[in-house]
């Protein structure tokens, strides 16, 4: 059968759900962007393949895509993301990278007592592993919204495509 159209109709979804994501990503939420580096931005790739019998639809990204997804539980509190499988282990090494390319620098307290970066660095992950992360939906909402108008194309292009091959095996059966 002929399936360059279904593969089409594939392509455009993927496409679409990636460009949705990478939107959300850098729509980001209460605190700005969730695009820091743009190494998950530019990490979300989608592939496509039908076989003779099925299909095969896989979306690619950076490993820590699911923590930002679906939030991670703390500690001490699930409250912000308490349907989440994920329990939160931020490290000090990432949160630093985070810190300086957010451009954060030391601050003072409210008693005037400077809090250098390396502080403002260890209380953020203390917070983070106690307390957990929020889930962004970055990606889930953007696949749920193609999805809905996805799941009528996908059918009218499957249709088509298993139109032109019902075509061509009466063609063929006609000939002989």
């Amino acid at each position: 059968m002929e399936t360059k159209i279904v593969q089409q109709a594939l392509n455009e979804f993927g496409a679409l759900v990636v460009e949705r994501a990478q939107d959300n990503l850098k729509r980001g939420g209460k605190y700005g962007t969730h695009n820091a580096s743009g190494n998950l931005s530019r990490s979300l790739t989608f592939k496509t393949k039908i076989n003779p019998n099925s299909l095969e639809f896989d979306f690619y990204a950076e490993s820590y895509w699911k923590l930002l997804d679906f939030g991670t539980k703390g500690s001490q509190s699930s409250n912000k993301a308490p349907q989440s499988p994920y329990k939160a282990n931020a490290s000090t090494g990432a949160i630093d990278k985070w810190v300086v390319r957010k451009g954060l620098k030391g601050t003072r307290s409210r008693s005037g007592q400077f809090t250098s970066r390396k502080s403002m660095v260890a209380a953020i992950t203390k917070s983070i592993n106690r307390t957990g992360t929020p889930e962004t939906k970055f990606f889930r909402n953007a696949f749920d919204l193609e999805y809905k108008n996805f799941d009528e194309t996908i059918a009218e292009k499957y249709g088509l495509d298993l139109e032109s091959f019902l075509k061509y095996v009466i063609n063929e059966n006609i000939k002989r």
